[in-house]
């Protein structure tokens, strides 16, 4: 299964979450095993000589990418959420996206100094959720070696403000 097969898994769902936002849905390609399978053997087949230590996933649905990819690179696996929803001492970035903007929180224990961290989530967008998360990676004193999406809107310019060094990888590019 190649990324156009991945592609055609994804249902666009227009005005959503509000008029003017042509939302990527990824549950169709959730629910196909094969679809699911390959996006995931993917995005960790494109990090397998980073020699990751842990996988930071981002709430939600990076967390359906990041705890797979983590398996099958050997990783841990650290979760970012939203305020309130991680029981011990967090560390927080506020960030703005395409439509809004939110807070992400980590725990403040998560990251070993220099742990080589891979941060996973299912769109790149306009780059603030995983600027946030890396910036949180970094307050941690870990080293990032990349970003790895499942689909990047790249008509909205996230990659600018992502570190030009970081290596980022998109299964799928939608450029309109």
């Amino acid at each position: 299964m190649n990324a156009g097969d991945l592609r055609a898994l994804i249902r666009e769902v227009p005005d959503f979450p509000e008029p003017g936002i042509d939302f990527k849905d990824i549950t169709p390609l959730l629910a196909d095993a094969a679809g699911f399978r390959a996006s995931v053997d993917l995005l960790a087949e494109r990090f397998v000589d980073a020699r990751v230590d842990l996988v930071v996933g981002i709430e939600a649905r990076g967390f359906v990418f990041s705890a797979p990819v983590a398996h099958a690179l050997g990783a841990g696996l650290v979760p970012i959420r939203k305020p309130g929803k991680l029981p011990f001492d967090t560390h927080s970035v506020t960030y703005t996206l395409e439509y809004g903007g939110g807070t992400l929180e980590m725990h403040a224990d998560a990251i070993m100094s220099g742990a080589r961290c891979l941060i996973v989530d299912d769109v790149l967008a306009t780059g603030g959720t995983a600027a946030a998360a890396a910036e949180l990676v970094a307050g941690q004193g870990g080293e990032l070696v990349g970003f790895g999406f499942l689909a990047e809107l790249g008509f909205l310019g996230g990659r600018a403000r992502l570190n030009a060094s970081d290596i980022i990888e998109a299964l799928i590019t939608y450029e309109e």
